[in-house]
């Protein structure tokens, strides 16, 4: 699956794709979300989650930057 497939997927879709194919990599959380980052082929899929409520607010697909960012322990 490439990146542009899934993010035409709608949210139950991508999903089931990420329980399906996708590897835990790490988690992340603020005070406005918990997310949850895994990887599908060649591309990263972040799974992001209310923080007062236990549902998912969104599922967001990227190659690199920014977000990825945040994975990391290294102080630059």
């Amino acid at each position: 699956m490439t990146l542009n497939e899934f993010n035409k997927l709608d949210m139950r879709d991508g999903m089931e794709t990420v329980n399906q194919f996708g590897t835990f990599l790490d988690n992340y959380y603020d005070d406005e979300e918990r997310c949850n980052l895994f990887a599908i082929d060649m591309f990263f899929v972040e799974v992001a989650y209310h923080n007062n409520h236990n549902r998912i607010k969104q599922i967001r697909a990227f190659r690199y930057g920014h977000r990825l960012d945040r994975y990391s322990n290294l102080s630059i």
